[in-house]
C-alpha cells in the first residue's frame, strides 16, 4: 500500500470517527493537544498522525490503530438518536439558565411578599447557573473551555459563602482561600499526560 493511499484511508476513518462522537475539530484536538488545524491536516489526507497520536485516537474512539489505518468498505457508523426533531444546544443552556433565574426570581418575590428582603437569592442563582452550564457542557461533551467553567464555578461557591455569612461579620478572607483554588483547577485542567519513552534495545 503506498502513503498516498494509507494516508486518504487514514483521513476517512478519522472523519467518520469524529463525527460519530460528535467532536468538533477543535474538540479533537483539545484532547490530543494540538491545533484544529493538525486534525484538519488529517482529515484531508495531507498528513498521518505520528504513532503516539494513532494510539490516543484509538483509546479515545475505543477502536485499534489497526482499525484506523485500514479500509472500510463496510463500515457502519453506530447508532445515533437522529430521528426525530433536532434541539438547539445553544437554545437548551439559554432555556435551563432563564429556568434557574427564574427560580431564584420567585424566591426573592415570595420572600418579599413574606415581609423578607432576601436579595442572597440571585448569588444562589449565580452559583446554581454555573452548575448547570458545567452540567450540560459535560453532557454535551463541549469540554473546550472546562478550565474557565470551572474556575467560574469555584469562584461563585466562594463569592456565595461570603454573601451568606455576612451578616455575622466581613470574612473577607474567604477570597484569600479562592484564589490558590481557582490557580489549582488551572493547574489541574492542564496536566497532559506524557507518551512512554521506548528505552533503547540492549545490544
Amino acid at each position: 500500500m503506498e502513503l498516498s493511499e494509507l494516508k486518504l484511508i487514514c483521513a476517512s476513518n478519522l472523519i467518520r470517527l469524529r463525527t460519530a462522537a460528535g467532536l468538533t475539530q477543535a474538540e479533537l484536538g483539545a484532547k490530543l493537544n494540538y491545533s484544529d488545524k493538525s486534525v484538519s491536516k488529517w482529515e484531508r489526507g495531507e498528513a498521518i498522525p505520528d504513532a503516539w497520536v494513532l494510539t490516543r485516537l484509538a483509546e479515545i474512539f475505543g477502536v485499534t490503530v489497526d482499525y484506523i489505518l485500514s479500509s472500510h468498505d463496510a463500515w457502519v457508523p453506530p447508532d445515533q438518536e437522529d430521528e426525530g426533531p433536532q434541539y438547539s444546544r445553544g437554545m437548551i443552556y439559554a432555556v435551563a439558565i432563564v429556568g434557574v433565574w427564574t427560580m431564584a426570581l420567585t424566591g426573592f418575590v415570595v420572600l418579599w411578599w413574606m415581609g423578607y428582603i432576601y436579595w442572597q437569592a440571585f448569588f444562589v442563582g449565580l452559583t446554581a447557573s454555573a452548575i448547570v452550564y458545567l452540567g450540560l457542557s459535560l453532557y454535551f461533551k463541549r469540554t473546550k473551555n472546562l478550565q474557565y467553567m470551572l474556575a467560574a464555578l469555584v469562584l461563585s461557591v466562594f463569592v456565595l459563602i461570603y454573601v451568606l455569612t455576612l451578616p455575622y461579620g466581613n470574612n473577607w478572607q474567604l477570597f484569600l482561600i479562592a484564589v490558590p483554588a481557582v490557580a489549582m483547577v488551572f493547574l489541574v485542567c492542564n496536566i497532559r499526560r506524557r507518551p512512554k519513552r521506548k528505552k533503547p534495545a540492549k545490544p
